[in-house]
């Protein structure tokens, strides 16, 4: 079910940040009841070579990806977005709305499925091409495995595959996350120094990006639109994502993906475990992965010379293969 053109999934325009002419957005509810907030654009003028479904990070927004949707809409695609459940514009899952909560991992797909079908089927032009950021890389991976005639092709940016600095394995988090959940405690928050609310005077030694307009521009937006930001991560949401993690780094997950895929990981990335991305990079199949080297974990809000890095290998990836 979707409610195009809803006054409440408007996006936020600001000067330093403004909607790509031709959105189209609203609500749409996915197959286990939950309202997601939707946003897509046609192709630009010229050639058309499909449709880019972009799926975020955790505590991401749709607004985040503005100048990125536009770099791929130049390039002859239509671009369609969703913000996930529990996050940005979409439905939040707690009274707490602060903070991220998700009951499974599996949970995204459920959203990644029910957009596929309410979204991109009856309104975007085929093929089809996923391109995730880190949780959203993840959850992409999974795509890769769970419907191989989903997605003609998948690009994931620094995938959350593991953590490093951690006291134990992903595992071994994982059963701490869903003991601690089990005796009710599911719902309280685990700090973290990256989750602090984001300020000029943050972004000194800020392990996302190197590129000070980029990240105010984040800044600004949730200046202007506080709602769409949360914080830490409950406990219940560390247990979803580091039991989903254990298995993406388990010997069998990488002969399960039968989607072409190219992985690209941040050398310099203090969020999610470059190391990790390598080695599954070197035991799959039908993928591969690249280091980009400089950077920091939000690879499509680095620097210049990052970003064309990023965009040169999606060019050669899947601008290239779409003609």
């Amino acid at each position: 079910m979707t409610s195009p053109q809803s006054p409440d999934a408007s996006l936020v325009n600001i000067a330093s940040n403004p909607v790509p002419e031709g959105a189209q957005v609203g609500f749409m509810t996915t197959s286990d009841n939950v309202r997601l907030r939707y946003a897509f654009w046609p192709k630009s003028e010229g050639a058309h070579r499909g449709t880019i479904c972009l799926v975020q990070g955790r505590s991401e927004f749709i607004e985040k990806y503005f100048e990125t949707i536009a770099d791929f809409r130049r390039r002859g695609f239509s671009v369609a977005t969703f913000d996930w459940r529990g996050q940005g514009g979409s439905e939040r899952l707690i009274g707490n709305k602060s903070l991220g909560y998700v009951d499974r991992f599996e949970d995204y797909w459920t959203d990644l499925k029910s957009f596929h079908g309410e979204i991109l089927l009856p309104e975007c032009p085929p093929p089809f091409y996923l391109v995730g950021h880190s949780m959203g890389g993840l959850a992409s991976l999974y795509a890769a495995i769970n419907d191989r005639m989903m997605f003609d092709r998948v690009l994931v940016s620094a995938p959350m595959v593991a953590l490093d600095r951690q006291p134990l394995s992903m595992a071994g988090m994982a059963r701490v996350a869903e003991v601690l959940s089990f005796v009710g405690l599911g719902r309280l928050p685990v700090g973290r120094r990256a989750d602090r609310p984001a300020s000029e005077a943050t972004f000194p030694g800020n392990p996302l990006t190197g590129d000070l307009i980029r990240y105010m521009r984040m800044v600004d937006v949730l200046r202007a639109r506080p709602d769409l930001g949360i914080g830490s991560p409950t406990v219940r949401w560390v247990a979803a994502a580091m039991g989903a993690m254990a298995e993406a780094t388990s010997d069998s997950f990488p002969a399960r993906i039968k989607v072409p895929l190219l992985m690209l990981a941040a050398a310099r990335d203090e969020v999610v475990s470059p190391g990790a991305i390598e080695q599954l990079g070197l035991r799959m199949r039908i993928g591969r992965h690249l280091v980009i080297a400089g950077a920091r974990h939000e690879l499509f809000m680095e620097s210049d010379v990052i970003r064309g890095q990023v965009l040169a290998a999606f060019d050669a990836f899947i601008t290239q293969q779409s003609q």
